[in-house]
């Protein structure tokens, strides 16, 4: 006997939900953020009122007018021009951010060469490299780099000799002479075909990024391995040179020449600066190199041993596996490394080279008055630049990321 169970399943019903003005997910986070931010819109309004009224009580003025002042002094170590009585204090702010630039740009390069080399050279086998290579990572990281700034800077004043006894870099041309007051190199006088010339070196360069990926192609496709080193110096120096040579040779040079007590004409760069570039780059390939040797030991042995089975010679190993697979954990850390390059040459001011802190934070602070603006526009551009080096880099980190499958 069948029995028909005609039992209707019950559904249960959600209770209604209470709205909760303070727990609510869909207010919650807006509102705090506004809270947030007029929170830290009241601490700016109050930081900036106060100041003004501070600075009114004391009959300052407050705006920017003054970079149109004529500034009463010459910076010693400029690469632009600057006439003093006519200039304003618009142009030291420049002469400072260029001078600042110019010293952080070369610092990082030869920070990233010497970091590259010294971090492989301690992953070296050889008992004496490795060993050599950790006593200068350990050494330089654990003194200060005001002390190793103003170490090599008393050390040039005490090494190098006088202006009638410089030292002659170029093997007896008498071009590159370095005494105790610099260093003194030629400087190029461009003709007016020269233009021709910077144009064949970039179609050069084109030309040799376009092998380069084409041979890179090949080699994945086949597994032959196509030279690209000497056929892309042959692209970039035989090209732009024989353009160079039917232009006329279209440029000269400004040798420095010893008269009196000091040289004229060339370039110079003070015992400051090469003190203050030395210094840098000693103590941040440090940091790099072992950021460098982390990240080459964060490469699975197996795929060394691979490389090394398919007849890839060890420095093809290093530069072709190692290295880019090595590159996502080296670069993070690479990216604070170059700001604190930047950061740190502020320091200059210790020697008394002419970048901006010093030329602009402390002697136009003296003559202009303004502290509020000078100090203000100086953390503005630190700022600025720091952001610039970690945007282009995180740029560059997400194209290295490994992806997985």
């Amino acid at each position: 006997m069948a029995i028909n169970d005609n039992r209707k399943e019950t559904v249960r019903a959600k209770p209604a939900e209470k709205f909760n003005f303070f727990h609510d997910e869909r207010v919650r986070s807006v509102f705090y953020q506004i809270l947030t931010a007029l929170a830290v819109g009241w601490v700016a309004w109050f930081l900036i009122s106060n100041t003004s009224d501070n600075l009114e009580k004391r009959g300052l003025s407050f705006g920017l007018g003054f970079l149109d002042v004529v500034a009463p002094f010459d910076p010693d170590f400029k690469l632009i021009s600057f006439a003093v009585g006519e200039d304003t204090y618009s142009r030291i702010f420049l002469i400072g951010i260029l001078n600042t630039l110019y010293v952080s740009f070369l610092a990082i390069v030869g920070t990233t060469f010497l970091g590259f080399f010294v971090g492989i050279m301690r992953l070296s086998k050889n008992w004496l490299i490795a060993n050599v290579s950790l006593a200068y990572v350990e050494i330089i990281r654990n003194i200060p780099l005001l002390i190793q700034i103003i170490f090599w800077y008393s050390v040039i004043y005490a090494v190098l000799p006088r202006i009638k006894q410089s030292l002659d870099l170029s093997l007896g041309a008498e071009l590159v002479l370095l005494n105790i007051r610099g260093l003194y190199v030629p400087w190029p006088i461009a003709g007016g075909l020269l233009w021709m010339t910077f144009v064949a070196l970039a179609i050069a360069a084109i030309a040799a990024c376009i092998y380069r990926k084409w041979a890179q192609k090949r080699q994945d496709n086949t597994g032959q391995n196509i030279p690209t080193f000497l056929p892309i110096v042959a692209m970039i120096i035989i090209l732009p040179g024989l353009v160079f040579l039917m232009t006329g040779s279209p440029l000269t040079w400004d040798i420095p020449k010893i008269d009196g007590f000091n040289f004229t004409g060339g370039a110079s760069l003070p015992r400051a600066f090469i003190a203050l570039l030395a210094a840098l780059i000693i103590y941040h390939s440090a940091y790099l190199a072992e950021a460098v040797r982390a990240g080459v030991l964060s490469v699975n042995k197996g795929q060394t041993e691979a490389a090394l089975a398919s007849g890839l010679r060890q420095n093809q190993v290093l530069r072709m596996v190692v290295i880019p697979q090595a590159m996502p954990a080296i670069v993070p850390p690479m990216i604070s490394l170059w700001m604190n390059v930047v950061k740190n040459s502020s320091l200059a001011t210790a020697i008394g080279y002419a970048d901006l802190v010093a030329v602009y934070m402390q002697t136009s602070l003296n003559t202009a008055g303004h502290a509020v603006e000078i100090v203000g526009m100086t953390m503005g551009f630190y700022m600025v630049v720091s952001l610039t080096i970690s945007f282009l880099l995180n740029i560059y980190n997400k194209r290295v990321q490994l992806v997985e499958r």
